[in-house]
């Protein structure tokens, strides 16, 4: 298979195989004569037996410019018996390894097989891979060496100077040494310092803290990265020849470094209050101070950044207000601001998306006059809240809910009580225009009777301090019957309907009589209200007793109520 794509696959990738005899490189030997720019390794397995192999094949392979190894494993030291015999490879510039597992990496040699393959290598990345010393003879046989990646390893300071060792890394131009163990910043700089073409140095995660105020570095270096490396304030010791400065996600609570030269300066994620010095950094175009404790910009502050382009402000505490947005908005100056709120900022408006432009901002008048529309809100849920209070207390709103309560309490309740607790045998309900006749002529009539009758009368029986509610629940409770003494003024009275209510829960249903009506004078229908429903409901299927007006005929009334009574 491999043998038909010699001459078609430009990009070849191993996967997934192990290589730990050397009868198996034969299997990859047909690849020698391949057209293949690049091949890669991924997942596999290599030992020092089959190591020389491989490196022969590949250095063998016409227009081969990289190698990748990703996620692979070598089972060895280094200490390769066989010695690798090959010419070196004319076309062979990029060499990428990233998570080879070495199980005893404190072990390897200092991979003397290999030097006189590696001056053509112009880009290496060694990435994750647990390397910890590189040797300075290597160091200086990559003589072509541009960009070297060596992040997410186990590089100290001490090793870091064998490393970067005189006459090693000559044409080194940008160097990756981020996520390492790198501690003193003076010592990494001074490491460095020979590196005359060095133009780019990323140091970033490691753990630096104070900084020294004078450091030695490279001259030609523009581009350093210190961020997240522990830096609570920043020192003369930062070379003045940058035109680039990554100090982001630190402990910075000021920048006032002179860097004439400097063109883009990241500080997000610091704990800065305020802008840096536009006089001390005169030549800056791009800022970004994203994520710091910023809340607001001066005039003089804008105006002194003559040459910025971009301003990047987004996630401060900056208070939203339109005069402010007004003010950045008419900056000429700045081609582009950024001034965005994510969710859980002060400011909650439009710009919340990251990268909004401000010039691009339309706030509402709610975003504008925040503390106003507040104020002015609360204003008129106060007012609101004070005219129910009114409105309540006019029309006694606080006494109708407690009577709701009652009622749906009242409701509930089982219908009947108990025997032991039944105290009268009927409760009377009667507006007050007729307690002439209730309290002269019925209640003589039926306490006076043998045997007499124990009635409940609100003037005389109610419990004095407690509710009225709760008096007229108790009463029918405690009866028999209910006694409803019906009249013009009963269905004109709130009292007796709240009565009838209470009475129809507790004591009325379709299976009962233990509501006893007795018409003192003709009602007319249509003079009975509404709110009466149950009224109408019980007049209409249950038999009344109506008060005669001719003596002879009181004495069989009386009769009649009284075997209601007792029934």
């Amino acid at each position: 298979i491999v043998r038909d794509l010699l001459y078609s696959a430009i990009w070849l990738e191993v996967r997934k195989i192990a290589f730990s005899i050397p009868e198996e490189m034969q299997l990859l030997r047909v690849m020698s004569s391949s057209f293949a720019k690049k091949i890669s390794f991924k997942q596999a397995l290599f030992t020092d037996a089959t190591v020389p192999g491989i490196v022969s094949i590949l250095e063998e392979v016409p227009k081969l410019v990289e190698v990748e190894m990703k996620n692979c494993r070598l089972l060895g030291t280094g200490q390769w018996h066989t010695q690798i015999q090959a010419n070196q490879s004319q076309s062979l510039r990029v060499l990428t390894i990233e998570k080879l597992s070495i199980e005893e990496f404190y072990l390897f040699t200092d991979l003397k097989s290999v030097l006189d393959l590696l001056s053509l290598f112009t880009k290496i990345t060694v990435e994750n891979t647990k390397v910890f010393l590189v040797p300075c003879k290597l160091s200086q046989q990559l003589l072509s060496l541009e960009y070297l990646d060596l992040s997410a390893n186990l590089l100290g300071d001490q090793s870091l100077e064998h490393s970067a060792c005189q006459g090693g890394w000559p044409l080194l131009q940008t160097l990756n040494l981020s996520q390492n163990s790198l501690s003193d910043l003076k010592m990494t700089g001074k490491s460095l310092s020979h590196l005359r073409h060095l133009f780019l140095l990323d140091i970033s995660q490691n753990n630096f803290g104070e900084i020294p105020d004078v450091c030695e570095w490279p001259e030609s270096l523009k581009y350093l990265n210190l961020s997240s490396t522990q830096i609570p304030k920043l020192t003369t010791c930062i070379p003045s020849t940058l035109e680039v400065l990554d100090v982001s996600a630190n402990k910075l609570k000021e920048f006032s470094l002179q860097l004439p030269f400097l063109k883009e300066l990241y500080l997000a994620k610091n704990q800065l209050k305020a802008l840096p010095d536009a006089a001390a950094t005169p030549n800056l175009v791009a800022l970004s101070i994203q994520r710091n404790k910023l809340n607001s910009f001066s005039k003089e502050e804008f105006e002194s950044f003559k040459k910025m382009e971009l301003l990047d402000a987004s996630a401060n505490n900056f208070i939203c207000s339109c005069e402010f947005l007004s003010f950045i908005q008419h900056q000429a100056g700045i081609a582009q601001v950024l001034v965005g709120w994510p969710q859980n900022y002060i400011c909650d408006s439009p710009l919340a998306v990251r990268g909004a432009q401000v010039g691009a901002v339309q706030l509402s008048l709610m975003e504008c006059y925040r503390s106003l529309m507040v104020s002015l809100i609360c204003a008129l849920v106060f007012l609101v809240i004070l005219i129910l209070v009114a409105v309540g207390y006019k029309y006694h709103a606080v006494w109708y809910m407690r009577m709701t309560w009652a009622w749906l309490q009242a409701k509930r309740k089982p219908k009947r009580a108990p025997p032991k607790d039944i105290c009268y045998d009927a409760f009377v309900s009667y507006s007050e225009n007729d307690s002439s006749w209730v309290e002269n002529v019925m209640v003589q009539e039926l306490e006076q009777a043998c045997p007499p009758f124990r009635l409940c009368l609100h003037k005389r029986d109610f419990v004095p301090g407690k509710w009225i509610v709760d008096n007229i629940i108790d009463s029918i409770e405690k009866s028999h019957k209910t006694l409803f003494v019906l009249s013009e003024h009963f269905v004109q009275s709130e009292w007796c309907k709240y009565e009838l209510d209470f009475s129809h829960f507790r004591l009325f249903d379709e299976n009962n009589d233990a509501a006893i009506l007795i018409l003192l004078e003709p009602i007319q229908s249509q003079a009975i209200p509404k709110r009466f429903c149950k009224l109408r409901k019980i007049m209409n299927t249950k038999t009344y007793l109506e008060w005669p007006l001719e003596e002879e005929q009181q004495q069989m009334f009386w009769f009649n109520l009284k075997v209601a009574l007792k029934s």
